[in-house]
Formats: C-alpha cells, structure tokens, sequence
C-alpha cells in the first residue's frame, strides 16, 4: 500500500505542475479579468442589482418555492446546492493551508481570484442557462460540456482561402472537460473533503480504544470506521438524485454558514486588538512575503500568489465550469438572474467566509505567537492546517475544547455536503458521455471513493484534489474565453429589457424551440 501510494504521489507531483504553473494561473485569473473588463466591471457597476435579485429576494416565493417541473429545482436550491459544493474543507483546512504554506500574504491573492472570479463564475452560469438542453428524462442538463460543443463547436473562421470549423474542438474539449470533472469529483468532491472529515473529528472526538490500532501506516481503524460511516451517508442521499441532494443542502447550507460566521465573529470580537494588525499582515505579506516561506524574493512572492489562487479556486470554484452544473436546473428562465447567482456564490464564499477563517487564524492569541506566528511560520505545538482553526476556536472557547469540537462538527458539515453537490456534477458529466440513464453506475462508484480519503494522507489528499481542478479548469475556461463576447451581448439584451424597457427579443437559450417554449412560459408566467 505504502509503494502504491508513493507512486500516486510522484504522477501526480509532475502533472500538478504542470497544469498549476505559469499557463494554468494565467488562464485562471486572466479570463476573469477579461470578462470584468469587457462586461464593464460588472460585479462593482451593478452591485445593487445584483445584490437586490439574489441576497435581496430570499423571501420572494419564486425564488425559494420548490419547482414542480421534473428535474428543476429552486434558484435558492440551486445556490444551497452550489455552495454546498463550494463551501467546504477549502473555507477552512484550505484557508490555513494557504496560511501556513503561503503566509498571511496568500489570502490577498484569494481575495484578487475571488473579485476576478465573480464574472468567470457569472460567465459560466449566463452560458450554463442560454446552452442548457433537456435530457432523454425530460430534466434541465447544463454545464461547460455544453457550452463548448454547442457554443465553441458553433464557430468557424473564414477567410480567402480557407475556413476552419470549431465543431471538433468543441466536441474533444468537452469529452475532456467530462473526463476531467469526475476525476475532480472524486479528489476535491470526495477524498479531499473526507480526509479533512476524518481529522478533525477523529482528533476531536478522540475513540483511543480504535484510534490506536493502526491497520497500516499512519491510518487507524477508527479512521476506516469514519470513513465507512461517511460512505454509508452519502450513498443514503446521493442515490436519490439531484431533488433529495437539493432538499438536504437547502436545509443544511443556511444554518451551517450562519453559525461559523456568528463562531467567527466572536472570535475575531475577544481579539479585536489584533484585527487591524492581521490586516496589515494580509497586504504587506502579499508583496513582502515574510522570509520562512523560503527562497529568492520571486520565488517567494511566486509560491504566496500560487497558494492563494489554488486555495482560492478550490474554495470557491470560479473557473472550473463545476457549479454551472447545479445553476443550469434552476428553474428560472434568465441566463443573467442566474449568472447573478454565480456572483453572490463567490463573494459569499470567499469574501464573507473564507475571510472570517483567515482572521480567526491571525488574530487568535496575536500575530506573534498564537495558533499561528505569521513572522516565523511556525503552528502553535499539536496542531496541522487540518486542525488549525480548531485550535484558534479553542482559544476562545476553551471549555472542554468545545471550540475545537465546533469545528470538527462544522468541517463535517461543509465537507459532506461538498461531497453530496460533487457527487451530482460527476454524474452530469457521467451523463453528457454516457446517457442519463445510467447514471447511477457513477453515483455508485463516487460513493465508494469515499473510503479512499479516510486512508490517503492529508498532503495527498489536497495535491491529487488540486491536480484535477487544473486539468478540469483548463477547457472551461477555453470555452469562457471564447464566449465572453456572447456573454456580453446577452447581459446586454437583458440590461436593456429590464432597466432601459425596451422591447426586443429577449436572449434565453441558443436552441430556437427551447427559446420559444420559454418564451411560452414567459407569457403564462405573467
């Protein structure tokens, strides 16, 4: 087993820096940086919009009303089962990871992804919706696949001499993309997020009696038992399809979010002396990275930016085409009411929760020698980046380590409920390749992946998690790039129609029936 595991290790290494190097960065926030600068900033210009039809409308019956439509699901739904896929082991281990390989510097770089990523994520859902098809079921299916065969593969260049078609390309990056997207699904959707499960709650929930049996090194059976129970779980909702994951999330998501910010805040409230010195830290760090992240000055700077974009995207997945996937059966008709949806998942996400864990780390017990020494990089005595916020939730609340149980009942949360929303944009990737009548063949195997991140080691864990979101990221964003144009000239038709009140033909979807049957419903509906 320990050969094996060697072996996974040293693949995986070369292929990680390859699709996490210059290109893969590049491509990652350069493309977010186009569609902001071609939509005109749109996530600043247009906030109170933005904010209004998706932070503003939880109590609007047609956003939070379940669908009755087969295989449509709420916007609200959709959002719970998106973040239930973004917020996870990422918010938490992924943020102290960030901190401890990176420095207080890298959560900056998560910030810069996260403002970029606002309008790839919005990309990505405004195409989601406009190229959704429904399937031999009779159910929405949407996602990158999608968009590149109908969307990319539509393309072709012309000139004098030749033309050349993009049908090929379209369809060869999508079957990629497919590929791609259940690796993903089993690295940060499975074994990523039940590694960081099984840590946490194994050191805070401590069985001795089977923790110290140890079946092969460095894995318990206490360790396999966890793991084993989490499997058992996530067959029990995710074998009932995208309606059960939809209803559990929905009632999950909320309430888990709401109190790890609230355990935050007073976290971050009993030590507010250190907020503005943990600030400072953030920005200055993010160009003057302190010296224990080792190397020459751009190396250095290189690997604080590469850990806060890595943990940037693994936390909130702008990028990798994977929440579109979940966004494409809401049942809402307007690719950009859905595509505002996208932009309050990433601010949410990263901006709200992502920052509420960076400053639990920094400001627990003072940036020199609390959970975490920002000058120096060292982890205060017994604790990793996998139990690091529960030790800085301790510092507070001490009693009974009560702090760090919070934590571990939190990470439990988060993570699983990350594994039901991946176990859903696997099966849809399943289903572009194979027909969705057989999805339940990768249902059942995702479930058994699940036992495979109760033994992997934490390191292994996150870098084979890592590595598919390179390779998944990579023919999405070809895909946004390319459609960036069109993304525009939809938010545009619907801009218009909505705040100018013009009347023209509104742009819902690519397929002229699907366009008229919506059209159809637009009428009833009003």
């Amino acid at each position: 087993m320990d050969k094996i595991l060697q072996t996974i290790e040293s693949v995986n290494g070369e292929i990680n820096s390859v699709v996490w190097g210059a290109f893969g960065l590049l491509l990652l926030v350069g493309t977010g940086i186009i569609v902001t600068v071609l939509t005109k900033f749109f996530q600043v210009s247009h906030i109170g919009m933005w904010f209004k039809q998706t932070l503003g409308s939880l109590f609007n019956k047609d956003v939070i009303k379940h669908s009755k439509e087969k295989g449509s699901i709420s916007p609200f739904q959709a959002l719970c089962t998106a973040l239930a896929a973004t917020v996870g082991t990422g918010n938490i281990a992924g943020v102290a990871a960030a901190i401890c390989i990176g420095g207080a510097g890298a959560v900056f770089w998560m910030w810069v992804a996260a403002f970029f990523g606002m309008m790839t994520n919005y990309a990505e859902n405004v195409l989601g919706i406009y190229f959704r098809r429904k399937n031999e079921k009779g159910e929405w299916s949407g996602g990158a696949m999608y968009y590149l065969a109908n969307g990319l593969g539509s393309y072709e260049y012309k000139d004098k001499n030749a033309s050349v078609s993009f049908k090929k390309l379209g369809k060869v990056l999508a079957v990629l993309f497919c590929i791609f997207t259940m690796l993903a699904s089993f690295g940060i959707g499975s074994m990523g997020q039940v590694n960081k499960i099984v840590t946490n709650v194994a050191q805070a929930f401590d069985v001795s009696a089977l923790s110290s049996i140890e079946v092969f090194t460095g894995v318990s059976l206490y360790n396999i038992i966890l793991g084993a129970i989490i499997m058992l779980l996530t067959a029990l909702i995710t074998l009932g399809g995208l309606k059960r994951i939809a209803n559990v999330a929905e009632k999950i998501v909320p309430i888990m979010v709401v109190l790890f910010v609230a355990g935050s805040l007073v976290v971050i409230g009993v030590n507010y002396v250190n907020i503005l010195p943990a600030f400072k830290a953030i920005f200055v760090n993010a160009f003057k990275p302190e010296a224990f992240v080792g190397g020459g000055i751009g190396a250095v700077i290189s690997k604080v930016v590469t850990q806060g974009f890595k943990r940037g995207v693994f936390s909130n997945e702008a990028g990798l085409g994977s929440s579109v996937m979940v966004h494409s059966n809401s049942n809402i008709k307007e690719p950009v009411k859905q595509g505002m949806w996208g932009i309050f998942e990433v601010f949410a996400d990263t901006m709200v929760v992502c920052t509420m864990t960076a400053l639990v780390i920094l400001t627990a017990g003072g940036l020199n020698g609390g959970v975490f020494n920002a000058v120096t990089g060292e982890i205060a005595a017994g604790y990793t980046d996998a139990t690091l916020v529960g030790g800085a939730f301790n510092s507070v609340f001490g009693w009974g380590d009560i702090g760090e149980k919070f934590i571990a009942i939190a990470m439990f949360l988060f993570a699983f409920t990350t594994v039901l929303g991946w176990s859903h944009y696997g099966s849809k990737a399943w289903e572009y390749l194979f027909g969705a009548k057989t999805t339940f063949i990768f249902r059942i195997i995702h479930v058994c992946t699940v036992i495979f991140g109760a033994v992997l080691t934490s390191s292994l864990a996150w870098d084979i998690s890592d590595t598919f979101n390179g390779l998944m990221m990579i023919p999405n964003l070809i895909g946004v790039l390319v459609l960036a144009p069109l993304v525009v000239k939809i938010t545009a038709n619907y801009l218009k129609r909505v705040k100018k009140n013009e009347d023209i033909e509104p742009m819902y979807n690519a397929d002229p029936e699907i366009q008229a049957q919506e059209k159809v419903r637009e009428i009833v509906e009003d």
